[in-house]
């Protein structure tokens, strides 16, 4: 009579393993998207019930926040509102509500237009960078390339901003102060040196037969590395791209110091959107919506790319 044994597998999680960190998941998640989901919210409260305490969950939505946000006005008397004749947009109705009228539009658009062309500008100048020096870290024999590598990676070993009053006073005289050249050479700079890191690590998974069969049938190092290490990096290149892409649209502490006008971005300019009596909370919640839709929208349509560089050379065979 033989006895049955039971092998349990070191790799495979247990049933109980999988439903703690399923819960794990889960409650991290609702951790995570409470604050976004007040704050969107907010974007739809009026500017009483805003700062209403206790703080309410149940409330008339209303879009003064974000006509707020897009609109500037001024306080004008009840004939003279009544001489304009009948609202000629939501906006302007609720604004008249509040014995108002819309001056004109606000600074809200070109800030967040900023944010677009230095943020993107950035991210693709750095990744750009990033895959070049990557792949000849990788591929080539670099003269002290252990001590560059590391040179390259002490830039991110200490906050952007201890550096920032030499990066002041040199963009003064330079002229690159408040300007989106200024800031997208900057944000480059910060980001090229992760995306060296980042990519150099998915360059060197890549077998260098595939370049060395592309060469034999004609392709020169360029052609060999344009078609067929490109296409194999593509996951990584996009994980890198998103990194990149994060950082320098949230970056506040530059934006402030260096832009306080016609290259200013949307995060130093949200929190200066002023209401009567103070701050406009629905404005400032309706700005920081609308500012997390495009990395939203951008990190969703990478998202599969992503999670494969993430993992990508992580199992060997």
């Amino acid at each position: 009579m033989s006895n049955a044994t039971s092998a349990h597998s070191v790799v495979e999680p247990s049933a109980t393993t999988k439903r703690i960190a399923g819960i794990i998941v889960v409650v991290y998640a609702i951790v995570t998207m409470v604050p976004l989901a007040w704050i969107f919210m907010t974007s739809f409260k009026s500017p009483p019930d805003s700062i209403s305490y206790p703080p309410k969950l149940v409330f008339t939505p209303t879009l003064e926040g974000y006509c707020n946000l897009f609109t500037t006005r001024t306080r004008q008397t009840a004939e003279y509102i009544e001489s304009l004749g009948p609202p000629q947009s939501t906006c302007d109705e609720i604004t008249r509500s509040r014995n108002m009228v819309i001056a004109g539009p606000s600074n809200y658009w070109p800030r967040f237009t900023n944010s677009m062309v230095i943020a993107f500008g950035s991210t693709f100048l750095a990744v750009f960078l990033g895959t070049l020096a990557a792949y000849g870290f990788s591929r080539f024999r670099v003269p002290l390339a252990d001590d560059l590598l590391f040179f390259i990676l002490s830039t991110r070993m200490m906050p952007p901003i201890a550096v920032a009053i030499p990066i002041y006073l040199m963009y003064r005289e330079l002229g690159l102060s408040d300007t989106a050249l200024g800031m997208i050479l900057l944000y480059t700079a910060v980001n090229v040196s992760l995306a060296v890191w980042l990519l150099k690590g998915f360059m060197d998974e890549i077998p260098r037969e595939y370049e060395e069969a592309a060469m034999i049938d004609g392709y020169t190092r360029l052609q060999a590395f344009r078609k067929v290490v490109l296409p194999q990096a593509t996951t990584g290149i996009a994980a890198t791209a998103i990194f990149c892409l994060i950082f320098a649209w949230n970056e506040y502490a530059f934006a402030v110091l260096l832009t306080s006008g016609s290259a200013q971005t949307a995060p130093p300019f949200i929190p200066t959107i002023i209401g009567e009596g103070g701050m406009d909370w629905p404005a400032v919640a309706a700005g920081t919506t609308i500012f997390l839709v495009p990395i939203l929208v951008f990190t969703i349509l990478l998202r599969k790319q992503l999670l494969r560089g993430i993992t990508f050379g992580a199992v060997r065979k």
